[in-house]
């Protein structure tokens, strides 16, 4: 082969800002915010991205706060959901037995309790649909994908070489990759797991009547259950998503319900009969929980986001939004280390973000799993102090909009 045909063959290496490895929503949407701030960006991933857009409703959904909707809008992606959003304008918290009625002592968020929504519901194939035009529409971003990447870290860069050929040189690598990073493993960061031994059960339900835009949590002794208000479709006008907890086993047997069986299983943990008469509709998915935190979220030219630094339980459904608050603190320090000509990769912009997102993700990851053991048992003392404090916070109306303020991420 002469040289003329070697450089023909052999791309050129690309130079970018940012790598990022991982283009699920935490990841993707990273790599559309800081290409929106003018930084050259590269992203990865082992999976094609249009598979992930199946047509078909599946009953996942996503409840995305307040606080992440302003990121997915000024990332570009927001605009380019292909259908309706949901607001949650109003929040319930309850506490009950499955089959009995809810504790007459509750906590609830209203519409005067914050001057915009609370969050709002997406389903997730429509979040998706959005991330990928966001992606190959966004200047600056280039997109390897189905791709994978053998990533080479010094102290002066990082050197990226794709299974297609591509060879990218980066200031920093960020890794998205999930709760079983193998970029976090390569730089030996120690991950501590908190196993639940639980599973979640997430469905759609059609009902009756309408939500009104409205959310529940329903503390039951074997895990919270919630339903998350959506926007309806043609077939199905009123539209709820359903993600609830049960041992593993117990989760695993009440999906393989006839759907008679489940449905009757679902009205026992409703609390109410306020949305009339329900039926599931879409997939059912069981996925097991559990918690998990890395020690440290960054090294070398390496930085850590969403569940490749931290997983929670979802007993408050922050999970992503607490993927998306990382974003928001990557984002902001990076472009500023960027508009004033530094370097994106140097150990002290990464001390930074730690700093910043690290303590917060810790204690939220601590509050997700108090919650979960306040509230996940039958023990009658327990049961009165927690109703107690329900119902103390809710009378308490600077409390109850502080914690609706945190809970928005805003």
């Amino acid at each position: 082969m002469t040289a003329n045909m070697t450089a023909t063959a052999m791309p050129k290496a690309l130079g970018v800002d940012v790598c990022i490895v991982g283009a699920g929503p935490v990841g993707a949407t990273l790599a559309c915010r800081l290409a929106m701030a003018g930084m050259q960006v590269a992203i990865i991933d082992r999976a094609a991205l249009p598979p992930m857009e199946h047509p078909a409703f599946d009953g996942r959904a996503y409840a995305i706060a307040a606080g992440s909707r302003r990121l997915l809008e000024e990332a570009g992606v927001w605009p380019r959901l292909p259908m309706e959003s949901c607001d949650i304008n109003e929040i319930r918290v309850t506490d009950g037995r499955p089959g009995q009625p809810p504790s007459p002592l509750f906590l609830e968020f209203g519409r005067a309790d914050a001057d915009q929504p609370f969050g709002a519901m997406i389903e997730a194939r429509a979040l998706r649909v959005a991330l990928n035009a966001a992606l190959h529409a966004t200047p600056g971003l280039h997109v390897f994908a189905p791709d994978e990447g053998r990533v080479t870290r010094t102290a002066q860069g990082a050197v990226i070489h794709t299974t297609s050929g591509r060879t990218i040189n980066a200031r920093l690598v960020v890794a998205a990759e999930g709760r079983r990073s193998p970029l976090r493993d390569q730089a030996r960061i120690t991950v501590t797991r908190m196993p639940y031994n639980q599973c979640g059960i997430v469905c759609a339900v059609a009902h009756e009547f309408p939500h009104e835009g409205r959310a529940l949590e329903h503390f039951l002794p074997a895990g919270p259950f919630a339903q998350l208000p959506m926007a309806g479709n043609a077939q199905h006008p009123n539209l709820s998503a359903l993600v609830w907890t049960e041992s593993e086993k117990v989760a695993h047997r009440l999906a393989d319900l006839p759907h008679e069986a489940f449905t009757h299983e679902i009205r026992r943990r409703m609390g109410d009969e306020w949305l009339g008469a329900v039926t599931p509709v879409g997939r059912r998915w069981v996925y097991p929980l559990s918690a998990q935190y890395a020690q440290r979220y960054i090294d070398t030219r390496l930085a850590l986001v969403g569940d490749a630094a931290h997983g929670i339980h979802p007993i408050a459904g922050q999970g992503l939004n607490l993927g998306f608050r990382d974003v928001i603190a990557m984002a902001d320090i990076l472009a500023q280390v960027h508009a004033a000509g530094g370097d994106v990769g140097a150990p002290d912009v990464l001390r930074r973000y730690q700093a910043r997102c690290r303590p917060a993700n810790m204690l939220m990851l601590a509050a997700t799993d108090a919650l979960e053991r306040l509230f996940g048992n039958d023990n009658p003392v327990l049961r009165l102090a927690r109703d107690v404090g329900l119902a103390t916070v809710n009378r308490i109306t600077p409390l109850r909009r502080s914690f609706a303020r945190h809970a928005m991420g805003l």
